[in-house]
């Protein structure tokens, strides 16, 4: 169907006509994007022109508008209608009247309208009031009626705007931080609000709104496509979910992706992310030129009346070769010459950086423009650079952000291209990967007094997430691309071979002390054999904690860095020469040897709860601030005996506690006391609601264990009773057993979304696989349980292979069922 025809159903059939026009036009797969809102635009004004010329008389002294993103010709499949009725106030009994007749037939079909009926001089008095009136009559088109009416506005509102702009710019600036703040940023959320977030479709119309105040243009470089994008994903949001939503949920994005003909979830949300990432640095460039506006207009009367007249001329200070300060910002010198200084761009990134000043965009875009590449290997300044900005802190992000909004970062690091705006679809990150590992930089910049090549921890820290824009392990990928890029950048070998290994091992200090039993002298051998120095284990301390801080709260404690920390003394002391001993019994606390004779003397569980609480972590590794919630510390000493897991796991979760960690092992009683006691250590918190008391979880403890609770269930009874809303598909579960990792027990490592009950499947199954519980390292990482337990057969020896396989394989088919 033509243009031509759906206009002419329009024409012939009056609203019913337009109904069945713009569902075919909605459903016509060749027409998408910009052409298909133009045309619903045009074939809404046509339907709309039409009510308001239906009566008898034809109205006079009266127009029809559209404003906000109807007046920029932009309807989504969902979109408002937003209409203006404009009347000179001579007649408004007629008005009222047509304002009837257009507004019943527009709600009839179902359609968001918001509308208003202003005279000129009440809707200029409205927009003086309120703000998101005046934006959205900036953008005031005609659709019906009194051309000269609606002209007339047009010019009168943006003389308004312009001659308001130095007191209504700076609440629009703030009205855009508010709702960033409420909102988030974009590139960054995995279910954004497409027009609301930071970087989203208000930021967009905000920007054209300060062009037309003629004070400040944004950069328009790649402005229309980003918003276009943003616009496209939205009808596509509109078109599969039938509702006018600007949320792009995580249930709908395959639905999304196909909509647009893109691969997957992950391309759809990486173009939201580029697009978003266009809008926010030409929003951050535009209220920074604002800003310099708006001062220097303070300014320079004063100035004029000081200096008797003139242009009063910028000081300029110089920060680095080529580079100066100027008017807040760090510009090129005079005498600069990109062309052949190949260094430029990194030297001035790391003044910028290091004098906390945002980058000139003229400065970036002439960089970007004329910067020979840099020789390969790199030279020793080009590398110092690089370094330096790193190591810069905070003000290192907005400095990189700038360099990549121009390409100069990719031109710089190739493989950076793989990673830039990747998304992380994992609860515990809340950056993309580029974003992370920058973060991480910055993260590692408050340890560099703390190891002896900070340079090294810098750089690592850099790459150390690079291999993820590769299939496979990304520290395996990593530690490629990582020797690549080390050597090229101008690192000798030895230092490549560091920073390789750096990258190759990143997790291996937190997975190993979160998830294996530190007092096995073949957990700490591994990692020591892994390392293989002490100057690598320094650096890779640090790049562990810096990783973990930039990866989210979920991610550190001080729990989990006195865990590592305990882990690094005991590698040290390997690589010192010092061979690690066979596993001697902890020593209990008091209190815990107390519990334990209280255990045998009454032949039941004994326990206790206690509040925890832990200072956060400096820099320095000092306690700051108020003390954070670990929620409650949990102690059970029971009697040695089949099922002691799956009963304590399953009694908090029919409780409605949520276990962060959790350790079991069997504990040594004092002399002249008979038996065998098992110690539980756990950290625990209510969902909602307050903790149960101490004697009712031990009477359901003591119940469980003889069989009289059942606990599954009692589970299965509330999942019945609840059931599950719709959310993220997490991914199936995976259970492997770690070879070599202990010559005492087997490891099984169990790896599943978080969830209640999912420890006590968990013992429950290992019970019924007829192994015995040596130990488990249980932790919580956001929605992902990581918990590994350390288990043999009846005569206490490690399984063999093809048991463990088997029990490995049966517990993950029980947690997948």
């Amino acid at each position: 169907m033509t243009s031509t025809d759906v206009h002419k159903d329009v024409e012939d059939s009056g609203p019913s006509g337009y109904a069945a026009a713009r569902l075919r036009l909605l459903q016509e797969g060749a027409r998408s994007g910009p052409p298909r809102r133009s045309a619903l635009s045009s074939l809404t004004d046509d339907w709309l022109a039409g009510l308001f010329s239906a009566g008898s008389e034809q109205p006079r002294g009266v127009s029809l508008i559209a404003v906000g993103g109807y007046g920029r010709g932009e309807l989504s499949p969902r979109s408002d209608l937003d209409l203006v009725l404009l009347h000179d106030g001579s007649d408004p009994t007629a008005v009222a009247a047509l304002a009837d007749r257009i507004w019943y037939p527009v709600w009839d079909l179902g359609l968001a309208l918001d509308h208003s009926v202003r005279t000129p001089g009440e809707a200029r008095k409205t927009a003086g009031e309120d703000l998101k009136v005046q934006l959205g009559l900036l953008d005031a088109r005609h659709i019906a009626g009194d051309l000269g009416l609606t002209a007339g506005l047009r010019t009168a509102v943006l003389a308004d705007w312009r001659n308001q702009a130095p007191k209504r710019l700076p609440e629009l600036q703030e009205l855009c931080a508010e709702r960033a703040e409420r909102q988030g940023e974009l590139q960054y959320l995995l279910e954004p609000d497409l027009k609301e977030a930071r970087g989203g479709l208000r930021d967009a119309t905000a920007l054209r709104a300060v062009a037309a105040s003629w004070l400040a243009d944004a950069p328009r470089e790649g402005l229309d496509d980003a918003r276009r994008r943003l616009l496209d994903v939205r009808d596509a949001l509109h078109l599969t979910t039938g509702r006018a939503t600007d949320r792009l949920a995580l249930q709908e994005q395959d639905q999304v992706a196909a909509e647009l003909g893109l691969l997957d979830a992950d391309t759809l949300l990486r173009q939201v992310y580029e697009a978003a990432r266009v809008i926010s640095y030409a929003s951050d460039v535009t209220w920074r030129e604002v800003g310099r506006v708006l001062r220097s207009r303070s300014v320079r009367p004063r100035l004029r009346a000081m200096l008797g007249g003139g242009k009063p001329v910028p000081e300029r200070s110089p920060l680095a070769e080529g580079v100066v300060e100027q008017d807040g910002e760090v510009v090129l010198a005079r005498a600069a010459r990109p062309d052949r200084d190949p260094v430029l761009p990194l030297r001035a990134a790391a003044a910028a950086a290091q004098a906390g000043l945002p980058l000139s965009l003229h400065a970036v875009r002439r960089m970007a423009a004329h910067a020979r590449p840099l020789p390969t290997p790199w030279p020793a300044e080009a590398r110092e650079q690089l370094v330096t900005l790193l190591g810069s802190g905070p003000s290192t992000v907005d400095v990189w952000e700038a360099l990549e909004a121009e390409g100069l970062i990719t031109q710089l690091l190739p493989d950076w291209e793989r990673v830039r705006c990747r998304p992380q679809r994992n609860a515990v990150h809340i950056w993309t990967v580029d974003r992370h590992l920058i973060e991480t930089a910055v993260r590692a910049s408050e340890f560099t007094r703390r190891v002896h090549r900070p340079d090294l921890l810098l750089v690592a820290a850099l790459l150390h997430d690079i291999g993820k824009g590769w299939p496979g392990d990304h520290s395996v990928a990593g530690e490629i691309i990582a020797r690549d890029v080390a050597g090229r950048i101008g690192f000798d070998r030895d230092d490549v071979a560091v920073l390789a290994a750096l990258v190759r091992h990143h997790l291996l200090l937190v997975d190993t002390a979160t998830r294996r039993d530190l007092d096995d002298p073949a957990t700490v051998r591994s990692v020591a054999e892994a390392v293989g120095s002490q100057g690598t284990l320094e650096l890779l301390h640090a790049l562990t904690e810096a990783d973990a801080l930039a990866t989210g709260p979920a991610a550190w404690s001080s729990w989990r860095g006195s865990l590592v920390a305990d882990l690094v003394k005991r590698v040290a002391a390997v690589l010192a020469g010092d061979a690690p001993e066979e596993p001697e019994a902890v020593a209990p606390t008091a209190e815990q040897e107390r519990l334990a004779i209280e255990a045998v003397a009454t032949g039941g569980p004994v326990l206790s709860l206690r509040a925890q609480t832990e200072p956060p972590v400096t820099a320095e590794d000092q306690p700051a601030g108020d003390p954070e919630p670990l929620g409650v510390e949990l102690v059970i000493a029971v009697p040695d005996q089949p099922g002691v897991l799956p009963a304590v796991a399953g009694v908090l979760a029919v409780h409605r506690l949520t276990v962060r960690t959790a350790e079991l092992r069997a504990l040594d009683l004092p002399d002249g006391v008979e038996g065998s006691v098992l110690l539980l250590n756990w950290r625990v918190a209510a969902q909602y609601g307050s903790l149960p008391q101490a004697a009712r979880l031990r009477a359901d403890l003591v119940r469980a264990l003889d069989g009289s609770l059942d606990v599954a269930g009692r589970l299965a009874e509330r999942d019945a009773a609840y059931p599950r809303r719709r959310g993220v598909v997490a991914p199936p579960a995976r259970v492997a057993v770690a070879s070599a990792a202990s010559r005492h027990a087997t490891v099984i490592e169990v790896r599943a979304q978080d969830a209640p009950g999912l420890l006590f499947r968990i013992g429950q199954a290992l019970e019924d696989a007829g192994v015995r519980m040596r130990s488990a390292h249980v932790s919580t990482l956001g929605a992902n349980a990581v918990d590994a337990f350390y288990v043999t057969d009846g005569k206490g020896a490690p399984l063999g292979s093809a048991e463990a396989a088997s029990v490995a394989r049966k517990l993950e088919e029980t947690l997948r069922g």
